[in-house]
């Protein structure tokens, strides 16, 4: 287990009826949606269909309009980035942007150290997640040496060090290559199975969602298009026909 977090069991984290509206324009419009502790949730759409904005609002970094955001019983609504995490919810982003005058292991005892651990407890914390990750071999050396794949891998390693019961990942496969993002899928399929951390993944890598995700849900234009299995997505005509020609990625992506 990576989490000491003192949440309640069973726990899920929960967004209800939320929605959210920019200048008249409204990115999210009444989605609901739940991922529970141990599983993986992937969350798709066409471009502009919310994915990022949904993953605002359940970190904390966007106030919805209306709706809700709930851990357990308690409502995350107006609760704050810092205080999520401290709660055991803890995302990552597109640009991961680590100290690059840093070390490795250096970057990821920071994000241990951010939970209040001591120095010790936090080497010892980046020395077990940078095994995990496949970063050991680089652990001395300054992050700004790393590759785009091992960069992405150190932002896991970081928000891990964190010891969360949630981790929402927005777009970890972005610019990897397919060997990177197999490497990925099976990474964070061990780290799921091994730690029973709740993964929520926004990501456009279809072949990466549809081998690692238990469940799916579908946006477009703010609203929650689908939901299901990967193989229930994968022939939901609605699904293909908002992703205008991929139906072939789709079914490739199996």
């Amino acid at each position: 287990m990576f989490s000491s977090n003192p949440i309640d069991a069973p726990c899920e984290l929960r967004a209800t009826k939320v929605r959210v509206q920019f200048d008249g324009v409204r990115a999210l419009d009444g989605v609901t949606l739940r991922l529970e502790p141990g599983e993986i949730l992937g969350v798709i759409g066409p471009n502009g269909a919310g994915k990022t904005t949904l993953l605002n609002v359940l970190s904390g970094f966007q106030s919805p309009t209306a709706g809700d955001v709930w851990l357990g019983e308690r409502s995350m609504t107006r609760w704050s980035p810092q205080r999520r995490a401290r709660a055991g919810v803890v995302r990552t982003f597109q640009a991961v942007r680590p100290f690059m005058d840093l070390t490795v292991r250096e970057n990821v005892e920071l994000g241990a150290l951010g939970t209040g651990r001591r120095a010790a407890d936090a080497r010892r914390a980046a020395g077990d997640l940078l095994e995990r990750m496949h970063l050991t071999h680089r652990a001395e050396d300054d992050a700004s040496a790393l590759t785009a794949g091992e960069e992405r891998r150190l932002g896991i390693a970081r928000a891990l060090a964190a010891s969360p019961r949630f981790l929402l990942l927005d777009e970890p496969a972005a610019g990897l290559n397919e060997h990177e993002s197999d490497d990925l899928v099976g990474t964070l399929a061990r780290l799921n199975e091994e730690g029973e951390i709740g993964l929520l993944v926004v990501e456009h890598d279809m072949r990466l969602i549809m081998r690692l995700c238990h469940r799916i849900h579908v946006l477009n234009f703010g609203e929650t298009l689908a939901e299901g299995s990967p193989e229930q997505v994968r022939s939901d005509r609605r699904v293909l026909e908002a992703y205008l020609g991929t139906e072939g990625a789709l079914h490739a992506a199996g």
